[in-house]
């Protein structure tokens, strides 16, 4: 099967019997962490750019989520967003406590803070997308969780979906194996090989503009695209053949 063939013109008749698996990002695809990971990112970077800038700093915004951090590992976020306002840091080491002096420093402040959230308000998947996972095991069309994200597997018992996923390639997968982050396909890649499918039947659905880049990069059978504030525009630009804003758009008709 060369890509694309097991799709009809409108995304709701894919035929997803024809494809061999499902790979899915988890933050903005099945849970709305999304939401708390902007939280987390807004509350570590403001307090940074508060001390090293003073108040009057230019807001770190929607906007520099979306174009600098959503979807790659969280250093290569901090190194992003740093770079996008000409401020350097060391990288640091990636176990040295959270605080300021250096890139892993920050990153670890960011996700104490995302830790204490989830805790806090715990999390839901979306509706539409336990919709969809359900379609898929009606199907018995295996899936895996791709997620840059090191606490993938807290927020997948957190919603309830640990045992739907025999597979998870997340950032602490990807640190220990040595798999490059998204932009770069070899996470989505590596998770069709522990499903033992072939790249090209296999299915990426992103929320994130690095997340479709790295399914095109890697030659997938289908590229989906989650618009949760993206754009349908910028998530086709980056690679996705299809765009939805909600998975029940992607069940059969």
């Amino acid at each position: 099967m060369t890509p694309h063939d097991a799709v009809e013109p409108a995304p709701g008749r894919a035929r997803w019997r024809s494809y061999a698996a499902v790979l899915f990002d988890l933050d903005g695809v099945l849970t709305p962490t999304a939401e708390l990971h902007q939280r987390a990112w807004t509350e570590m970077f403001e307090g940074f750019l508060d001390r090293h800038l003073g108040a009057d700093h230019a807001p770190y915004t929607e906007t520099d989520y979306l174009a600098y951090v959503d979807g790659k590992p969280r250093f290569d976020g901090v190194r992003s967003f740093l770079a996008s306002r000409d401020i350097e840091l060391s990288d640091g080491d990636p176990g040295q406590p959270a605080g300021d002096t250096s890139v892993a420093a920050l990153g670890n402040r960011k996700n104490d803070v995302f830790l204490e959230l989830l805790r806090a308000d715990g999390i839901e998947p979306y509706p539409g997308s336990m919709r969809f996972l359900d379609h898929l095991d009606a199907l018995r069309v295996p899936s895996a969780v791709v997620s840059s994200s090191r606490n993938a597997r807290e927020v997948l018992d957190a919603a309830g979906l640990t045992p739907r996923f025999g597979v998870v390639v997340d950032g602490a997968v990807a640190a220990r194996e040595h798999i490059a982050g998204k932009p770069a396909p070899d996470m989505f890649i590596a998770a069709a090989r522990k499903l033992g499918v072939a790249v090209e039947e296999a299915v990426v659905v992103e929320d994130a503009v690095s997340g479709v880049a790295a399914g095109h990069a890697g030659g997938f059978g289908l590229v989906v695209g989650v618009d949760r504030g993206a754009g349908h525009d910028a998530l086709r630009d980056h690679g996705a053949d299809v765009v939805v804003d909600d998975l029940t758009e992607l069940l059969d008709r």
